[in-house]
């Protein structure tokens, strides 16, 4: 792979988007506003996720793995050219536009780097017959400037979409719905037409006498320019001469009566379904049934964010940690609370509800919200009337009491002993 470097210093736009691996872009699909509405959402979706890489505690916990060297590639910088929310907003791009995204891994540990591949440049092989190596594999074949180059399953991180029939290559959307995008880029330079023209239809011509072909030509081209407003920085803008024994006939072609708004409508929802789209997210509000944006964002989640985020996770783990590595626990996981978040309020009430429910310890609660440690905050607090199922109702006896108070008594000489000690 060619390297950029300062002393390049006639590279152009067009070479450093080849060099991201993000040209080949067909332009067609991508002026379709619905579809680049599409790709845009998921894109940022993805995007604005956290990578955090995590370790299970003896505790049965979880623990944010920062010493690890990978935590920073993942986190921060994937390449040097590249911000993690870029990279991976990019990978997402490549994926749904192109049915499959190709990420090659170079180096390893805190060296390690990320680099996204031509999609349509990258063919996978399924190789049972060990012709292209000495164990059965998957291999990726990068056709680049006439050279082709072998990558095996270890080598790429390979993240396709959810319409496959193999398990191994996935299907783009632009693919699957090619008639009803092609449909709508049409009838985007239909109307780019018509405002060309003034919104005006086309008409026909009646005059009397004979005229030969060419005059005929410039006669109506003249009368073109006067319905077009060509000439209205002379002066001419609403006033057409028609020489006598002249008559036009506007041939009217009303969107409306084509129902033209409502068959784009349509197309445009059939595209944001095939995404996982809701229709709030391109801008249609004519069913909108959500009580609160954080119900909108729970629904984007669940429906279609989820299964490509678990895709994610699980193919990093994979190909990015050791076996022994996974066997420890360590693991990859998107931080999907950013999408997630309530308001200020509704977020203090349950922090505090978990609190006094011996959810969280008050510290817990705080890290949530950015805060730092306090002294004594690592205890696990409640409500006073909270007690263990196997005294319910030990308040009605006298020997209930008496067990639930040593009970008690135990409980808070553990928690004194502890602070003792810390």
């Amino acid at each position: 792979m060619k390297a950029l470097t300062v002393s390049d210093t006639n590279i152009t736009l067009e070479q450093l988007v080849d060099f991201l691996g993000i040209a080949g872009t067909p332009r067609n699909a991508l002026s379709e506003a619905t579809y680049f509405a599409c790709l845009k959402v998921l894109g940022e979706g993805i995007g604005k996720l956290p990578l955090k890489l995590l370790a299970y505690t003896d505790k049965n916990g979880v623990r944010t793995a920062r010493e690890h060297p990978l935590y920073n590639v993942l986190n921060r910088r994937p390449n040097p050219y590249m911000t993690s929310s870029t990279f991976w907003s990019t990978v997402e791009y490549n994926r749904n536009h192109f049915g499959n995204a190709y990420v090659l891994i170079s180096g390893a540990g805190s060296n390690m780097q990320l680099w996204i591949l031509e999609s349509d440049k990258v063919q996978p092989w399924y190789d049972d017959k060990k012709l292209l190596g000495e164990v059965p594999d998957i291999y990726y074949i990068y056709t680049k400037g006439g050279k082709r180059i072998k990558f095996s399953s270890e080598e790429i991180l390979h993240f396709k979409t959810s319409n496959t029939f193999d398990g191994v290559v996935g299907i783009s959307v632009k693919d699957q719905l090619k008639a009803t995008i092609e449909g709508n880029v049409k009838a985007q330079a239909m109307v780019n037409k018509m405002y060309d023209s003034g919104f005006t239809a086309k008409a026909v011509l009646q005059y009397t006498g004979s005229l030969s072909e060419d005059k005929a030509k410039i006669f109506a081209k003249g009368i073109e320019e006067y319905m077009r407003g060509d000439l209205k920085d002379e002066g001419l803008e609403n006033i057409i001469p028609v020489p006598l024994g002249t008559t036009i006939t506007p041939l009217n072609i009303k969107l409306a009566d084509n129902q033209f708004i409502e068959v784009k409508q349509y197309s445009a929802l059939q595209i944001a379904s095939a995404f996982g789209i809701k229709p709030y997210q391109i801008g249609d509000y004519t069913k909108a049934s959500y009580a609160s944006a954080e119900a909108q964002q729970l629904s984007f989640y669940v429906d279609t964010l989820l299964f490509i985020v678990k895709q994610y996770e699980e193919e990093i783990t994979y190909k990015l940690l050791s076996r022994e590595e996974i066997r420890a626990g360590y693991h990859f996981k998107f931080n999907t609370a950013v999408i997630l978040r309530a308001d200020q309020q509704t977020q203090i009430n349950t922090l505090s509800t978990a609190v006094n429910s011996f959810i969280y310890t008050p510290n817990e609660a705080r890290n949530l919200l950015d805060l730092e440690d306090k002294d004594g905050g690592d205890q696990l607090l409640g409500n006073g009337a909270s007690i263990p199922i196997q005294f319910a109702g030990s308040q009605y006896t006298t020997i209930g009491k008496e067990e639930a108070k040593q009970w008690i008594m135990k409980i808070l000489k553990e928690m004194s002993t502890e602070s003792s000690t810390a």
